[in-house]
């Protein structure tokens, strides 16, 4: 068995037609773990091979709308098939506070049409099975397979001002790959990367552009992000074996840009290996790589979403 990563998206808030939503599909034999739900996900798992009712948990890294967009649709497709399945409500693993209410009201988006197929084949209404956890500031186990071979661990990132916002680590029997999620370069990523095998870790171009988004919004949004200069020197010093880069901003549309991202992780001082992500880039982990996993316990709060009511008004 090994042990595969999927770019299901590498875009940003704007529209690409090249570039899906921000997405990673984790996969080891059987289990399958979506990271994150940008637009046109459920298009990207189609091609991967993934069908919805395959999903063993949709892992969110942080609300903004550019990592959510096709949650609904996901956990809606789940539902609309499940009578062929029977694989029951999508579970969804996300820091406590919004996010049950975001999934509440993602559920209610399709209300009439719920409302007509309960009405000639689904028995019950769409619903999420909630994995709540307490956000932590040291990486803390919160979800794990029930064959007990894949394990995931979460620490709060540097996203500001969006403060519910976590990378993830999984750990499977072949190795250990990090999701960043969105945030700036910080100590808490690197601390989760520490002994991975492959780091997917959003990049902005900040330091190399800084003086053409001086004074507009863009110098505010970059603050927020991944500089890719910084990004290299903080693989480097961690040790990541493999680097891979996503929801790149601004979004390379030649060679030559594509270059440009690994000019800038080499000149912090990276030199692993590197990939410029693109939307089905696939990484696989050989068997039997995997460092033991140190995490704490499962911490936090379990629940079932449901459309309010069926979905009728």
């Amino acid at each position: 068995m090994t042990t595969t990563v999927t770019l299901t998206g590498t875009g940003v808030p704007f529209p690409s037609a090249e570039r899906a939503g921000p997405g990673v599909l984790v996969s080891h034999d059987d289990v399958h773990l979506q990271i994150d739900a940008g637009r046109s996900t459920l298009m990207r798992l189609t091609a991967a091979g993934i069908s919805p009712h395959q999903l063993s948990a949709l892992l969110l890294t942080h609300l903004h709308s550019d990592h959510v967009s096709d949650v609904a649709d996901l956990a809606h497709t789940r539902w609309v098939q499940d009578h062929l399945h029977g694989t029951g409500p999508l579970p969804v693993v996300a820091a406590d506070g919004h996010a049950p209410d975001f999934l509440r009201r993602a559920l209610t988006a399709n209300a009439y049409d719920v409302e007509v197929r309960m009405q000639h084949v689904q028995k019950a209404p769409p619903e999420v099975d909630g994995h709540w956890f307490a956000l932590p500031d040291t990486p803390a186990e919160v979800w794990r397979s029930p064959c007990g071979r894949v394990g995931v661990q979460a620490v709060r990132v540097r996203h500001e001002p969006v403060e519910q916002a976590v990378g993830y680590r999984i750990t499977t029997p072949d190795g250990v790959v990090v999701v960043s999620g969105d945030t700036r370069v910080c100590e808490e990523v690197a601390a989760l990367s520490a002994g991975a095998d492959v780091v997917v870790h959003e990049a902005c171009r900040s330091s190399a552009l800084a003086e053409f988004v001086e004074g507009t919004p863009f110098e505010t949004i970059f603050s927020y992000h991944a500089d890719t200069v910084e990004l290299g020197a903080m693989a480097e010093r961690v040790g990541v074996p493999h680097l891979v880069l996503t929801h790149l901003i601004p979004e390379p549309t030649s060679p030559d840009q594509v270059a440009a991202y690994e000019a800038d992780v080499r000149r912090g001082g990276f030199r692993g290996r590197l990939s410029v992500g693109h939307d089905l880039l696939t990484v696989t982990l050989p068997a039997g790589a995997a460092p033991a996993d140190g995490g704490t316990g499962p911490s936090g709060a379990s629940g079932r979403v449901t459309a309010p009511d069926g979905g009728r008004r």
